[in-house]
Protein backbone atom coordinates (compact mmCIF):
# COMPACT_ATOMS: atom_id res chain seq x y z
CA UNK A 1 0.00 0.00 0.00
CA UNK A 2 1.43 3.41 -1.02
CA UNK A 3 1.93 5.85 1.84
CA UNK A 4 0.35 9.28 1.49
CA UNK A 5 2.83 12.14 1.69
CA UNK A 6 1.74 15.40 3.29
CA UNK A 7 3.53 18.70 2.72
CA UNK A 8 2.81 22.38 3.32
CA UNK A 9 3.62 25.24 0.92
CA UNK A 10 2.81 28.92 0.85
CA UNK A 11 1.10 28.53 -2.55
CA UNK A 12 -0.26 25.57 -4.49
CA UNK A 13 -0.92 26.02 -8.23
CA UNK A 14 -3.24 23.66 -10.11
CA UNK A 15 -2.11 23.54 -13.74
CA UNK A 16 1.31 24.10 -15.32
CA UNK A 17 0.32 25.80 -18.54
CA UNK A 18 1.63 29.30 -19.28
CA UNK A 19 -0.71 30.76 -16.66
CA UNK A 20 0.25 28.39 -13.86
CA UNK A 21 3.92 28.73 -14.76
CA UNK A 22 3.70 32.50 -14.45
CA UNK A 23 1.84 32.43 -11.14
CA UNK A 24 4.56 30.15 -9.78
CA UNK A 25 7.29 32.37 -11.20
CA UNK A 26 5.85 35.45 -9.48
CA UNK A 27 5.20 33.79 -6.12
CA UNK A 28 8.66 32.23 -6.10
CA UNK A 29 10.20 35.61 -6.96
CA UNK A 30 8.40 36.97 -3.88
CA UNK A 31 10.02 34.28 -1.74
CA UNK A 32 6.93 32.09 -1.31
CA UNK A 33 7.34 28.33 -1.40
CA UNK A 34 5.27 27.02 -4.31
CA UNK A 35 4.03 23.65 -5.55
CA UNK A 36 2.71 23.18 -9.09
CA UNK A 37 0.46 20.26 -10.07
CA UNK A 38 0.13 19.08 -13.69
CA UNK A 39 -1.77 16.09 -15.09
CA UNK A 40 -0.50 16.36 -18.68
CA UNK A 41 2.44 18.28 -20.17
CA UNK A 42 4.14 21.20 -18.46
CA UNK A 43 3.55 24.10 -20.83
CA UNK A 44 -0.13 23.34 -21.28
CA UNK A 45 -2.55 23.76 -24.15
CA UNK A 46 -0.81 26.75 -25.69
CA UNK A 47 2.54 25.04 -26.10
CA UNK A 48 1.36 21.75 -27.57
CA UNK A 49 -2.16 22.05 -29.00
CA UNK A 50 -3.01 25.72 -29.55
CA UNK A 51 -0.91 28.88 -29.94
CA UNK A 52 2.45 27.45 -30.91
CA UNK A 53 1.48 24.59 -33.25
CA UNK A 54 -1.30 26.57 -34.93
CA UNK A 55 0.99 29.52 -35.67
CA UNK A 56 3.73 27.16 -36.86
CA UNK A 57 1.20 25.76 -39.34
CA UNK A 58 0.01 29.21 -40.41
CA UNK A 59 3.33 31.02 -40.79
CA UNK A 60 4.32 29.34 -44.12
CA UNK A 61 0.77 29.87 -45.37
CA UNK A 62 0.92 33.62 -44.70
CA UNK A 63 4.49 33.95 -46.01
CA UNK A 64 3.49 32.29 -49.27
CA UNK A 65 0.39 34.50 -49.59
CA UNK A 66 2.51 37.62 -49.05
CA UNK A 67 5.11 36.46 -51.59
CA UNK A 68 2.42 35.89 -54.21
CA UNK A 69 1.54 39.59 -54.01
CA UNK A 70 5.03 40.67 -55.09
CA UNK A 71 6.18 40.83 -58.74
CA UNK A 72 9.56 39.19 -59.13
CA UNK A 73 8.71 36.69 -56.41
CA UNK A 74 5.19 35.55 -57.12
CA UNK A 75 6.23 33.22 -59.93
CA UNK A 76 8.64 31.38 -57.68
CA UNK A 77 5.98 30.45 -55.09
CA UNK A 78 3.14 29.29 -57.31
CA UNK A 79 3.50 25.65 -56.40
CA UNK A 80 1.88 24.01 -53.38
CA UNK A 81 3.41 24.15 -49.93
CA UNK A 82 5.61 21.26 -48.82
CA UNK A 83 3.10 19.94 -46.30
CA UNK A 84 5.47 17.39 -44.79
CA UNK A 85 8.07 20.10 -44.14
CA UNK A 86 5.47 22.39 -42.57
CA UNK A 87 4.29 19.61 -40.26
CA UNK A 88 7.88 18.74 -39.34
CA UNK A 89 8.54 22.36 -38.36
CA UNK A 90 5.31 22.32 -36.34
CA UNK A 91 6.63 19.27 -34.50
CA UNK A 92 9.83 21.15 -33.63
CA UNK A 93 7.83 23.99 -32.11
CA UNK A 94 5.89 21.56 -29.91
CA UNK A 95 9.16 19.86 -28.87
CA UNK A 96 7.60 16.70 -30.31
CA UNK A 97 5.08 16.83 -27.46
CA UNK A 98 7.75 16.40 -24.81
CA UNK A 99 8.02 18.85 -21.94
CA UNK A 100 11.60 18.42 -20.74
CA UNK A 101 12.50 22.02 -21.54
CA UNK A 102 9.44 23.44 -19.82
CA UNK A 103 10.06 21.26 -16.76
CA UNK A 104 13.61 22.57 -16.58
CA UNK A 105 12.39 26.16 -16.70
CA UNK A 106 9.78 25.58 -13.99
CA UNK A 107 12.21 23.82 -11.70
CA UNK A 108 14.64 26.68 -12.28
CA UNK A 109 12.20 29.00 -10.53
CA UNK A 110 12.46 26.88 -7.40
CA UNK A 111 8.91 25.57 -7.56
CA UNK A 112 8.22 21.89 -6.86
CA UNK A 113 6.42 19.97 -9.62
CA UNK A 114 3.92 17.22 -8.81
CA UNK A 115 2.82 15.04 -11.73
CA UNK A 116 -0.72 13.74 -11.46
CA UNK A 117 -4.33 14.77 -11.06
CA UNK A 118 -4.91 17.45 -8.42
CA UNK A 119 -8.22 17.89 -6.63
CA UNK A 120 -9.23 20.23 -3.86
CA UNK A 121 -10.01 18.18 -0.78
CA UNK A 122 -11.08 21.04 1.46
CA UNK A 123 -10.01 24.57 2.26
CA UNK A 124 -6.40 25.30 1.23
CA UNK A 125 -5.78 21.60 0.55
CA UNK A 126 -5.02 19.77 -2.72
CA UNK A 127 -4.70 16.01 -3.03
CA UNK A 128 -2.57 14.83 -5.94
CA UNK A 129 -3.01 11.33 -7.33
CA UNK A 130 0.10 10.36 -9.27
CA UNK A 131 0.27 8.17 -12.38
CA UNK A 132 1.45 5.30 -10.17
CA UNK A 133 -1.44 5.72 -7.72
CA UNK A 134 0.62 7.50 -5.08
CA UNK A 135 -0.98 10.35 -3.15
CA UNK A 136 0.39 13.70 -2.04
CA UNK A 137 -1.64 16.01 0.19
CA UNK A 138 -0.51 19.61 -0.31
CA UNK A 139 -1.64 22.31 2.10
CA UNK A 140 -1.36 25.99 1.21
CA UNK A 141 -0.65 28.58 3.89
CA UNK A 142 -1.78 31.48 1.73
CA UNK A 143 -3.32 30.56 -1.61
CA UNK A 144 -4.42 27.89 -4.04
CA UNK A 145 -4.48 29.10 -7.66
CA UNK A 146 -6.66 27.21 -10.14
CA UNK A 147 -5.04 27.51 -13.58
CA UNK A 148 -6.54 24.46 -15.29
CA UNK A 149 -7.74 26.24 -18.43
CA UNK A 150 -10.43 24.98 -20.78
CA UNK A 151 -11.17 22.15 -23.17
CA UNK A 152 -13.07 22.08 -26.45
CA UNK A 153 -16.84 22.00 -26.13
CA UNK A 154 -18.61 19.62 -28.49
CA UNK A 155 -22.29 19.97 -29.47
CA UNK A 156 -24.91 17.53 -28.25
CA UNK A 157 -25.31 15.49 -31.43
CA UNK A 158 -26.37 11.82 -31.32
CA UNK A 159 -23.52 9.46 -32.09
CA UNK A 160 -20.90 12.21 -32.28
CA UNK A 161 -18.38 10.26 -30.20
CA UNK A 162 -18.49 7.41 -32.74
CA UNK A 163 -17.51 9.86 -35.49
CA UNK A 164 -14.28 10.70 -33.62
CA UNK A 165 -14.39 14.38 -34.55
CA UNK A 166 -11.42 16.69 -34.44
CA UNK A 167 -11.23 19.40 -31.82
CA UNK A 168 -8.54 22.08 -31.76
CA UNK A 169 -6.12 19.48 -30.40
CA UNK A 170 -6.42 17.15 -33.37
CA UNK A 171 -6.46 20.06 -35.81
CA UNK A 172 -3.10 21.34 -34.58
CA UNK A 173 -1.41 17.94 -34.16
CA UNK A 174 -2.63 16.01 -37.23
CA UNK A 175 0.02 13.94 -38.97
CA UNK A 176 -1.26 14.63 -42.50
CA UNK A 177 -3.70 16.83 -44.36
CA UNK A 178 -7.10 15.21 -44.88
CA UNK A 179 -8.30 15.28 -48.47
CA UNK A 180 -11.59 16.86 -47.40
CA UNK A 181 -12.17 18.68 -44.12
CA UNK A 182 -15.39 20.10 -42.69
CA UNK A 183 -14.87 22.87 -40.14
CA UNK A 184 -17.84 23.79 -37.95
CA UNK A 185 -17.68 27.26 -36.41
CA UNK A 186 -16.95 30.84 -37.33
CA UNK A 187 -14.54 32.01 -34.66
CA UNK A 188 -10.78 32.20 -34.32
CA UNK A 189 -10.00 28.47 -34.24
CA UNK A 190 -12.37 27.76 -37.13
CA UNK A 191 -11.01 30.48 -39.41
CA UNK A 192 -7.34 29.85 -38.61
CA UNK A 193 -7.60 26.10 -39.11
CA UNK A 194 -9.62 26.52 -42.30
CA UNK A 195 -6.88 28.85 -43.58
CA UNK A 196 -4.08 26.47 -42.60
CA UNK A 197 -5.48 23.18 -43.86
CA UNK A 198 -6.85 24.66 -47.11
CA UNK A 199 -3.31 25.81 -47.92
CA UNK A 200 -1.81 22.49 -46.80
CA UNK A 201 -3.86 20.52 -49.30
CA UNK A 202 -7.32 19.93 -47.82
CA UNK A 203 -10.57 20.92 -49.52
CA UNK A 204 -12.23 22.79 -46.68
CA UNK A 205 -15.94 23.39 -46.15
CA UNK A 206 -16.66 25.91 -43.40
CA UNK A 207 -20.10 25.67 -41.78
CA UNK A 208 -21.09 28.79 -39.85
CA UNK A 209 -24.30 28.96 -37.85
CA UNK A 210 -24.37 32.77 -37.82
CA UNK A 211 -24.36 35.36 -40.58
CA UNK A 212 -20.60 35.79 -40.74
CA UNK A 213 -17.18 35.14 -39.26
CA UNK A 214 -15.44 36.54 -36.17
CA UNK A 215 -18.60 37.98 -34.68
CA UNK A 216 -16.77 39.37 -31.65
CA UNK A 217 -14.84 41.79 -33.86
CA UNK A 218 -16.01 44.64 -36.05
CA UNK A 219 -18.22 43.27 -38.86
CA UNK A 220 -15.72 44.22 -41.58
CA UNK A 221 -13.10 41.95 -39.98
CA UNK A 222 -15.16 38.84 -40.62
CA UNK A 223 -16.10 40.04 -44.08
CA UNK A 224 -12.50 40.54 -45.21
CA UNK A 225 -11.35 37.25 -43.68
CA UNK A 226 -14.22 35.46 -45.41
CA UNK A 227 -13.15 36.96 -48.73
CA UNK A 228 -9.62 35.72 -48.21
CA UNK A 229 -10.74 32.20 -47.30
CA UNK A 230 -13.11 32.03 -50.27
CA UNK A 231 -10.41 33.17 -52.69
CA UNK A 232 -8.12 30.45 -51.32
CA UNK A 233 -10.77 27.87 -52.17
CA UNK A 234 -12.69 27.40 -48.92
CA UNK A 235 -16.41 26.71 -49.35
CA UNK A 236 -18.07 28.96 -46.75
CA UNK A 237 -21.70 28.31 -45.86
CA UNK A 238 -23.21 30.78 -43.41
CA UNK A 239 -26.54 30.38 -41.66
CA UNK A 240 -25.89 26.64 -41.58
CA UNK A 241 -26.05 24.21 -38.67
CA UNK A 242 -25.20 20.52 -38.42
CA UNK A 243 -28.36 18.46 -38.01
CA UNK A 244 -26.59 15.09 -37.94
CA UNK A 245 -23.14 13.63 -38.44
CA UNK A 246 -22.11 10.01 -39.00
CA UNK A 247 -19.04 8.16 -40.21
CA UNK A 248 -19.80 5.63 -42.94
CA UNK A 249 -16.97 3.35 -44.08
CA UNK A 250 -14.46 5.93 -42.89
CA UNK A 251 -16.21 8.89 -44.54
CA UNK A 252 -17.76 11.65 -42.44
CA UNK A 253 -21.30 12.45 -43.59
CA UNK A 254 -22.92 15.67 -42.42
CA UNK A 255 -26.55 16.58 -43.02
CA UNK A 256 -27.24 20.27 -42.44
CA UNK A 257 -30.41 21.89 -41.15
CA UNK A 258 -31.17 22.88 -44.76
CA UNK A 259 -30.99 19.25 -45.88
CA UNK A 260 -27.61 19.43 -47.64
CA UNK A 261 -25.40 16.34 -47.46
CA UNK A 262 -21.64 16.95 -47.21
CA UNK A 263 -18.95 14.28 -47.16
CA UNK A 264 -15.41 14.61 -45.82
CA UNK A 265 -12.50 12.65 -44.43
CA UNK A 266 -12.47 14.56 -41.12
CA UNK A 267 -14.64 17.05 -39.28
CA UNK A 268 -13.42 19.73 -36.88
CA UNK A 269 -15.80 21.24 -34.34
CA UNK A 270 -14.57 24.66 -33.24
CA UNK A 271 -17.72 25.57 -31.34
CA UNK A 272 -16.53 26.96 -28.02
CA UNK A 273 -14.68 26.09 -24.84
CA UNK A 274 -15.70 24.78 -21.44
CA UNK A 275 -13.75 25.13 -18.17
CA UNK A 276 -11.64 22.24 -16.90
CA UNK A 277 -13.16 22.48 -13.45
CA UNK A 278 -15.43 19.42 -13.48
CA UNK A 279 -13.04 17.13 -11.60
CA UNK A 280 -10.88 19.35 -9.39
CA UNK A 281 -12.84 18.99 -6.13
CA UNK A 282 -14.84 22.22 -6.24
CA UNK A 283 -17.72 20.44 -4.50
CA UNK A 284 -15.55 20.08 -1.37
CA UNK A 285 -15.59 23.87 -0.94
CA UNK A 286 -19.19 24.51 -1.98
CA UNK A 287 -18.69 25.44 -5.63
CA UNK A 288 -20.49 23.73 -8.51
CA UNK A 289 -18.12 21.40 -10.41
CA UNK A 290 -17.65 22.33 -14.05
CA UNK A 291 -18.47 26.00 -13.50
CA UNK A 292 -16.57 29.09 -14.56
CA UNK A 293 -14.97 30.66 -11.49
CA UNK A 294 -15.99 34.24 -10.80
CA UNK A 295 -13.17 36.48 -9.55
CA UNK A 296 -12.42 40.05 -8.55
CA UNK A 297 -9.74 42.09 -10.29
CA UNK A 298 -7.01 40.56 -8.11
CA UNK A 299 -8.14 37.17 -9.51
CA UNK A 300 -9.41 35.96 -6.13
CA UNK A 301 -12.55 33.84 -6.33
CA UNK A 302 -15.66 35.65 -5.14
CA UNK A 303 -16.40 34.86 -1.51
CA UNK A 304 -13.00 33.27 -0.79
CA UNK A 305 -9.97 34.56 1.06
CA UNK A 306 -7.51 31.98 -0.32
CA UNK A 307 -8.73 30.60 -3.68
CA UNK A 308 -7.64 32.25 -6.95
CA UNK A 309 -8.75 31.41 -10.50
CA UNK A 310 -6.35 32.62 -13.17
CA UNK A 311 -6.58 32.37 -16.95
CA UNK A 312 -9.35 30.81 -18.99
CA UNK A 313 -11.16 29.27 -16.00
CA UNK A 314 -12.47 32.68 -14.93
CA UNK A 315 -13.93 33.40 -18.41
CA UNK A 316 -12.65 36.99 -18.47
CA UNK A 317 -10.47 36.77 -21.58
CA UNK A 318 -9.69 33.36 -23.09
CA UNK A 319 -6.27 34.24 -24.50
CA UNK A 320 -2.84 33.02 -23.47
CA UNK A 321 -1.28 36.46 -23.26
CA UNK A 322 -4.17 37.74 -21.17
CA UNK A 323 -3.93 34.73 -18.85
CA UNK A 324 -0.22 35.38 -18.36
CA UNK A 325 -1.05 39.01 -17.57
CA UNK A 326 -3.57 37.83 -14.99
CA UNK A 327 -0.90 35.51 -13.56
CA UNK A 328 1.44 38.43 -13.00
CA UNK A 329 -1.35 40.35 -11.25
CA UNK A 330 -2.43 37.34 -9.17
CA UNK A 331 1.16 36.57 -8.15
CA UNK A 332 1.64 40.14 -6.99
CA UNK A 333 -1.66 40.11 -5.09
CA UNK A 334 -0.90 36.78 -3.40
CA UNK A 335 2.53 38.01 -2.38
CA UNK A 336 1.15 41.30 -1.03
CA UNK A 337 -1.53 39.60 1.04
CA UNK A 338 0.95 37.03 2.33
CA UNK A 339 3.24 39.77 3.60
CA UNK A 340 0.43 41.94 4.96
CA UNK A 341 0.94 44.72 2.43
CA UNK A 342 -2.33 46.52 1.52
CA UNK A 343 -3.47 45.98 -2.04
CA UNK A 344 -3.60 48.97 -4.36
CA UNK A 345 -7.36 48.56 -4.81
CA UNK A 346 -7.88 52.29 -5.28
CA UNK A 347 -5.65 52.25 -8.37
CA UNK A 348 -7.40 50.42 -11.24
CA UNK A 349 -4.15 50.34 -13.23
CA UNK A 350 -2.00 49.36 -10.27
CA UNK A 351 0.01 46.21 -9.60
CA UNK A 352 -2.90 44.26 -8.12
CA UNK A 353 -5.76 44.82 -10.58
CA UNK A 354 -6.28 43.08 -13.93
CA UNK A 355 -7.94 46.16 -15.41
CA UNK A 356 -6.88 45.40 -18.96
CA UNK A 357 -9.32 42.46 -18.94
CA UNK A 358 -12.09 45.03 -19.08
CA UNK A 359 -10.59 47.79 -21.17
CA UNK A 360 -7.67 46.72 -23.33
CA UNK A 361 -7.68 43.06 -24.42
CA UNK A 362 -5.70 42.60 -27.68
CA UNK A 363 -6.11 39.70 -30.08
CA UNK A 364 -4.71 38.71 -33.46
CA UNK A 365 -6.35 36.25 -35.85
CA UNK A 366 -3.56 34.80 -38.01
CA UNK A 367 -5.52 34.26 -41.21
CA UNK A 368 -4.92 35.79 -44.64
CA UNK A 369 -5.67 38.65 -44.20
CA UNK A 370 -4.86 39.03 -40.52
CA UNK A 371 -7.40 40.60 -38.19
CA UNK A 372 -6.25 42.39 -35.04
CA UNK A 373 -8.24 44.28 -32.44
CA UNK A 374 -7.96 45.73 -28.96
CA UNK A 375 -10.53 47.25 -26.63
CA UNK A 376 -14.17 47.83 -27.52
CA UNK A 377 -15.82 47.52 -30.90
CA UNK A 378 -18.18 50.30 -31.97
CA UNK A 379 -21.21 48.22 -31.00
CA UNK A 380 -19.73 47.33 -27.60
CA UNK A 381 -18.86 50.95 -26.86
CA UNK A 382 -22.37 52.11 -27.75
CA UNK A 383 -23.95 49.34 -25.68
CA UNK A 384 -21.80 50.42 -22.72
CA UNK A 385 -23.30 53.91 -22.97
CA UNK A 386 -20.27 55.79 -24.29
CA UNK A 387 -20.71 58.72 -26.66
CA UNK A 388 -18.41 57.58 -29.44
CA UNK A 389 -17.44 57.99 -33.04
CA UNK A 390 -15.96 55.39 -35.36
CA UNK A 391 -13.16 56.61 -37.62
CA UNK A 392 -12.41 54.35 -40.59
CA UNK A 393 -9.61 54.30 -43.14
CA UNK A 394 -8.84 52.16 -46.17
CA UNK A 395 -5.45 50.60 -45.48
CA UNK A 396 -4.80 50.22 -49.20
CA UNK A 397 -4.32 53.99 -49.34
CA UNK A 398 -1.32 53.86 -46.99
CA UNK A 399 2.00 53.85 -48.85
CA UNK A 400 3.50 51.16 -46.64
CA UNK A 401 0.56 48.86 -47.32
CA UNK A 402 0.74 49.25 -51.08
CA UNK A 403 4.47 48.49 -50.91
CA UNK A 404 3.77 45.45 -48.74
CA UNK A 405 1.98 43.74 -51.61
CA UNK A 406 0.16 44.49 -54.84
CA UNK A 407 -3.60 44.49 -54.55
CA UNK A 408 -3.42 45.09 -50.81
CA UNK A 409 -6.84 45.06 -49.16
CA UNK A 410 -7.45 46.14 -45.59
CA UNK A 411 -9.27 48.46 -43.27
CA UNK A 412 -8.66 50.25 -39.98
CA UNK A 413 -11.04 51.64 -37.39
CA UNK A 414 -10.56 53.53 -34.18
CA UNK A 415 -13.43 54.09 -31.74
CA UNK A 416 -13.11 57.51 -30.12
CA UNK A 417 -14.64 58.45 -26.77
CA UNK A 418 -15.91 61.92 -27.60
CA UNK A 419 -16.13 63.00 -23.96
CA UNK A 420 -12.47 62.36 -23.12
CA UNK A 421 -11.02 62.22 -26.65
CA UNK A 422 -9.23 58.95 -26.04
CA UNK A 423 -9.44 55.65 -27.89
CA UNK A 424 -11.72 52.90 -26.57
CA UNK A 425 -10.90 50.42 -29.31
CA UNK A 426 -8.91 49.87 -32.50
CA UNK A 427 -9.27 47.25 -35.24
CA UNK A 428 -6.96 46.51 -38.16
CA UNK A 429 -7.59 44.00 -40.94
CA UNK A 430 -5.08 43.29 -43.70
CA UNK A 431 -1.81 41.47 -44.42
CA UNK A 432 0.82 42.13 -41.78
CA UNK A 433 -1.39 44.05 -39.35
CA UNK A 434 -0.72 41.72 -36.42
CA UNK A 435 2.46 43.64 -35.66
CA UNK A 436 0.49 46.92 -35.51
CA UNK A 437 -1.80 45.95 -32.67
CA UNK A 438 0.58 46.63 -29.79
CA UNK A 439 0.76 50.30 -30.71
CA UNK A 440 -3.04 50.36 -30.45
CA UNK A 441 -2.90 48.45 -27.17
CA UNK A 442 -0.59 51.09 -25.69
CA UNK A 443 -2.90 53.87 -26.88
CA UNK A 444 -5.98 52.20 -25.38
CA UNK A 445 -4.46 50.92 -22.13
CA UNK A 446 -2.59 54.19 -21.60
CA UNK A 447 -5.68 56.28 -22.40
CA UNK A 448 -3.42 58.44 -24.53
CA UNK A 449 -5.24 61.66 -25.53
CA UNK A 450 -5.71 62.20 -29.24
CA UNK A 451 -3.93 65.53 -28.86
CA UNK A 452 -0.82 63.63 -27.74
CA UNK A 453 -1.16 60.92 -30.42
CA UNK A 454 -0.62 63.67 -33.00
CA UNK A 455 2.96 63.82 -31.72
CA UNK A 456 3.57 60.07 -32.15
CA UNK A 457 4.96 60.34 -35.67
CA UNK A 458 4.81 57.09 -37.71
CA UNK A 459 7.81 56.18 -39.83
CA UNK A 460 7.42 56.50 -43.60
CA UNK A 461 6.74 54.37 -45.54
CA UNK A 462 5.29 51.82 -43.10
CA UNK A 463 1.79 50.45 -42.62
CA UNK A 464 1.87 52.24 -39.24
CA UNK A 465 1.26 55.49 -41.13
CA UNK A 466 -2.40 54.48 -40.91
CA UNK A 467 -2.30 56.14 -37.47
CA UNK A 468 -1.70 59.53 -39.07
CA UNK A 469 -4.47 58.91 -41.61
CA UNK A 470 -6.94 57.94 -38.88
CA UNK A 471 -6.12 61.05 -36.88
CA UNK A 472 -6.47 63.26 -39.97
CA UNK A 473 -9.82 61.67 -40.76
CA UNK A 474 -11.00 62.34 -37.20
CA UNK A 475 -9.86 65.99 -37.40
CA UNK A 476 -11.34 66.69 -40.82
CA UNK A 477 -14.81 65.22 -40.30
Amino acid sequence: MTETETKTYDVVVLGAGPVGENVADRTRAAGLSTAVVESELVGGECSYWACMPSKALLRPVIAQADARRLPGLSGAVRGPLDTAAVLARRDEYTSHWKDDGQVGWLEGTGADLYRGHGRLSGARTVTVTGPDGSEHVLTARHAVAVCTGTRAQLPDLPGLADVKPWTSREATSARQAPGRLIVVGGGVVATEMACAWQALGSRVTLLVRGKGLLNRMEPFAGELVAEGLAEAGTDIRTGTSVASVTRENGTVVVVTDTGDRIEADEILFATGRTPRTDDIGLDTIGIEPGSWLQVDDSLRVTGSTWLYAVGDVNHRALLTHQGKYQARIAGAAIAARASGVPLLESDPWGAHAATADHAAVPQVVFTDPEAAAVGLSLAEAEQAGHRVRAVDYDLANVSGASLYGDGYRGRARMVVDLEREILLGVTFVGPGVGELIHSATIAVAGEVPISRLWHAVPSYPTISEVWLRLLETYRDN
